[in-house]
């Protein structure tokens, strides 16, 4: 594994913690319905940050408030909450901490422990980079972009609904390809 200190070039991204900004930062999915389309939502609140190490080593943590999802359909967000997928009452937080950042090719991957309904398996998340600017009224911002696809019975989520066929309304997987996707902004923290 490619050393944390050469995965990002801390140059780039200075030593310090970086906190994700939710106002100008999203968390979204998609999954297969019907096996004919996919349904689409969100997360509206999660919080984190990105710690860059004095030696370069980046680490990140995360949470999701899983009572936030918003699929514009109410009935539908009301269900996901329930027991029969999320429990939000009963784990209302999704979390990921990192346990290492390696390159992978032009990109990065960032490995680590991600904890949904009380199961934490471990995942690794395609990044991008997008590189730092300073804003005069915000000081350094840094952009990524990262994905992942997480399988629901991973985590406990195995409510299947089947057709006469034999196939699900529902997908296993959250969507086909790279279908959680992160867009972040994270701004240095003084």
């Amino acid at each position: 594994m490619t050393t944390a200190s050469k995965a990002i070039d801390a140059t780039q991204l200075g030593v310090g913690t970086w906190a994700i900004d939710p106002v100008h930062s999203s968390i979204s999915f998609s999954v297969r319905h019907l096996l004919v389309a996919k349904v689409r939502g969100m997360f509206e609140t999660f919080s984190g940050a990105i710690v860059v190490a004095a030696d370069g080593t980046p680490s990140v943590t995360a949470e999701i408030a899983v009572d936030s999802i918003n699929t514009r359909n109410d009935r539908r967000d009301a269900h996901l909450t329930s027991a029969d997928y999320f429990d939000a009452e009963k784990y209302p937080t999704a979390t990921f901490t990192s346990t290492g950042v390696r390159a992978d090719g032009d990109k990065y991957a960032i490995d680590g422990d991600f904890t949904l309904k009380g199961v934490t398996k471990p995942v690794t998340l395609d990044l991008e980079f997008n590189g730092v600017i300073r804003v005069m009224d915000y000081g350094e911002v840094a952009g990524f972009e990262a994905s992942v696809v997480l399988n629901r019975k991973d985590f406990g989520i195995d409510l299947a609904l089947p057709f006469d066929t034999g196939s699900k309304i529902v997908s296993d997987k959250v969507g086909d390809k790279a279908t959680i996707t992160l867009e972040i902004e994270a701004l240095k923290q003084a």
